[in-house]
């Protein structure tokens, strides 16, 4: 298994594969009212149950973190994440 690193690009966050230097993956979403709105989570097949798109999900809940924002999953990988790790509920809105 190749090494991975994530790259910020304001609107989305790219899974890198550090030994090809070929995109793997990546989250996107949109910003509206302090809210990241996780729109899509894709990693590449021949890398997928791996947890890749686990640590997308991650790398966002990192970002509303540190950006005091908070997160609207529409997405059906990031839905999961956040149903089944309490400890996002401190960025999850709870109008959802």
């Amino acid at each position: 298994m190749p090494t991975f690193t994530f790259e910020d690009q304001g609107d989305q966050i790219i899974l890198i594969n550090s030994d090809t230097k070929q995109q793997a993956g990546e989250i996107a979403f949109m910003e509206a009212e302090s809210t990241l709105i996780i729109v899509h989570t894709g990693v590449n097949p021949e890398y997928r149950g791996n947890g890749l798109a686990e640590q997308l999900v991650a790398k966002v809940v990192e970002k509303a973190r540190r950006e005091d924002k908070k997160i609207f999953p529409i997405c059906p990988v990031a839905q999961k994440e956040f149903k089944i790790k309490p400890e996002y509920a401190d960025v999850l809105r709870q109008d959802v």
